[in-house]
């Protein structure tokens, strides 16, 4: 169970405005589930006023009851009939006070709205605020991501059986993502993505039609979500290798190839250490592999956080972040070679006191 009043004071710790509403649109903004912890409903139209001391839930008729069953500690859900309802209790909180809103997530047209109805001294973007609270997981936070990561890990244990001469990567993508949900994820975390052959040399392909051949990449990235925390993992197979080709010889070298880099990486993830410098030695170990052959063939950052988001926050990127204790990040080097295919291998790190260990 979450501890609100230590939620709101980490949120409260880095803030420059006296007062956060956060609202929902058609979607639910992640910080919503930060302060509120919910797991269940879709919370539409629906907005958290939140003060050093306070945490107000403002519904609809809806989801009023769902909001009342779920609520943490600390929380009061107040239900509204109207927009006069709702301009009413954002203005009761935030009249003549500075306001944070997430800018990153928030429309045009519902910036308008609740600026007419707070009346504020000044609206100011929270983002920032609720990024340092985030960034170090509470016990909470780490329990549901590691089971998030187990579900997944389960799933890929399992979908092997599901390869087949001409399947598809939609089809295999549809099975994937049924056995995470066999296996308690309460929903994928992101678009399931499945590539085979000269597509995993893509990161991003998403699963079309394409049918799975012998000797070929097959790449599953991929994740759960578990009680509104997510999982990242990718895992790279070979379909019915041809272990006497040159082709499989090659692509068993850039395997082995990545998955060295993988541990070199996990090997220097430690608080202090600046996560850009993680990013460069791996990409460095990975363009000097082989006299050079795989030079420039690593083309995305080595990871990112993981949390409430699938990318909570920068990590192991090209953007100079100390490292901390708490942290959850991906680590996930690949090799793409245009035209052939990739091989990319993430899993999940957990930042202790003297090191990172993979969940």
């Amino acid at each position: 169970m979450q501890n609100t009043p230590i939620r709101l004071k980490k949120v409260f710790d880095n803030a420059d405005f006296d007062t956060a509403i956060i609202m929902n649109p058609s979607q639910m903004d992640s910080n919503f589930l930060y302060l509120s912890g919910f797991s269940n409903g879709v919370f539409e139209m629906s907005f958290i006023i939140a003060t050093k001391k306070k945490l107000v839930l403002l519904t609809s008729i809806l989801e009023y009851e769902l909001a009342a069953k779920q609520k943490p500690k600390g929380m009061e859900v107040m239900q509204f009939n109207s927009r006069a309802d709702i301009s009413k209790i954002i203005r009761q909180y935030s009249e003549g006070k500075t306001v944070g809103i997430n800018e990153e997530f928030l429309p045009y047209a519902y910036y308008k709205f609740i600026k007419k109805a707070a009346n504020p001294k000044k609206i100011v973007d929270a983002g920032k605020a609720f990024d340092a609270a985030r960034e170090i997981k509470g016990a909470d936070e780490i329990e549901n991501i590691k089971k998030a990561v187990k579900i997944t890990k389960a799933a890929l244990e399992a979908i092997e059986s599901d390869f087949a001469d001409g399947i598809t990567e939609k089809q295999i993508a549809a099975k994937f993502d049924y056995l995470m949900m066999k296996h308690g994820a309460e929903k994928t975390a992101f678009d399931s993505i499945v590539s085979f052959g000269p597509n995993t040399a893509l990161p991003h392909h998403m699963p079309d039609n394409t049918k799975l051949k012998s000797n070929n990449f097959i790449i599953l990235d991929v994740g759960a979500k578990y009680h509104g925390y997510c999982a990242d993992i990718t895992r790279t197979f070979i379909y019915k290798p041809d272990r006497k080709s040159l082709k499989y010889k090659k692509m068993s070298d850039m395997y082995e190839t990545v998955r060295k880099a993988q541990a070199l990486g996990l090997e220097m993830v430690k608080p202090q250490v600046d996560g850009m410098d993680v990013h460069k030695a791996v990409a460095n170990y990975i363009d000097n592999a082989r006299n050079g052959i795989y030079k420039g063939k690593f083309i995305h950052a080595l990871g990112h956080g993981i949390g409430l988001d699938v990318h909570d926050n920068v990590a192991l990127s090209l953007i100079h972040k100390p490292i901390k204790e708490g942290m959850v990040m991906s680590d996930e080097p690949g090799i793409y070679i245009n035209g052939f295919g990739g091989v990319r291998l993430e899993d999940d790190i957990l930042v202790k006191k003297d090191k990172g260990i993979f969940l």
